[in-house]
């Protein structure tokens, strides 16, 4: 049998929001064998997280971070569930039965990621169900992935080594959310964006420091990273850790060394650097 799973690339998300609507079109207005209609608004079953990054108004980018229910290997909901209103599949897929699940609000409380929502006119808590109801008609995905037009969702069986989401999975970075960490999913998010730091550099002349070599080192951790600035003198480095101290050094022939240190706490501009040509 099948283990189904999701990997979410958020390298690939562009927010277009495709994804959320087809799950919309896929689940408002229509219940399942194994769900209730999705409520038009209020509830998300496929959530797009989204938040700016930066802290200078020189360099502002935006993450997206696809969030369905994370179809947990030993859920949450589940625990708090009684009756068995809330139940894993052979397959890996966690659903929420819609009669037995009747007033049992704390199974919305119980995801630690929110996940789950709560249906005020039926009284039941409701989230996403991978497209169970299509899969078990033969369909080869949910209606998000195949919607999604970037690349950023992928699924199939997670317990072949040999399918395209295990080897999406094996050669990307793993970055649960933090509410996640500890727990086992079927859905698994790659590359969530952590902490940048981002700067300019300019010649005495007022212009762009082409080619500047920037060198990051983890003074924490250990461990080296380099570019170059491009042509209008900027640079970055992505995926930085956590609260982990750096110093960057910047130099170019002919110019004096520029070092600084700073923690990695949070999305950094570090400013504009004017280099100081060295005394001949």
């Amino acid at each position: 049998m099948a283990k189904y799973g999701m990997a979410i690339d958020s390298a690939r998300c562009m927010s277009c929001y495709n994804c959320f609507t087809a799950c919309k079109d896929e689940h408002c207005g229509f219940s399942t064998e194994l769900s209730a209609a999705q409520p038009h608004t209020g509830q998300f079953w496929m959530n797009i997280a989204e938040w700016e990054r930066g802290d200078d108004n020189r360099r502002i980018k935006t993450a997206s971070v696809p969030t369905p229910c994370s179809h947990c290997e030993d859920a949450p909901c589940l625990k708090a569930a009684k009756n068995g209103a809330v139940y894993v599949r052979r397959d890996g897929i966690v659903i929420i039965d819609p009669q037995k699940a009747k007033g049992q609000k704390d199974i919305v409380a119980a995801c630690p990621i929110g996940a789950i929502y709560w249906n005020e006119e039926l009284q039941i808590a409701q989230k996403c169900t991978l497209c169970a109801h299509l899969l078990d008609r033969g369909f080869k995905e949910p209606r998000c992935v195949e919607a999604c037009p970037n690349g950023a969702l992928f699924f199939g069986d997670l317990d072949d080594p040999e399918s395209e989401i295990s080897k999406k999975i094996a050669s990307e970075k793993v970055t649960q959310m933090e509410a996640l960490r500890g727990i086992e999913t079927h859905v698994v998010h790659l590359n969530i964006p952590t902490v940048f730091f981002a700067g300019s550099v300019c010649l005495p002349e007022d212009e762009a420091a082409e080619g500047a070599a920037v060198l990051l080192t983890d003074l924490t951790g250990g461990g080296q990273r380099s570019t170059k600035t491009n042509y209008f003198g900027d640079f970055e480095f992505e995926d930085l850790e956590k609260d982990a101290d750096y110093e960057i050094a910047i130099a170019l022939p002919g110019f004096k060394t520029v070092r600084l240190t700073r923690k990695a706490d949070t999305d950094h501009f570090l400013g504009e650097f004017v280099l100081e040509r060295i005394p001949v």
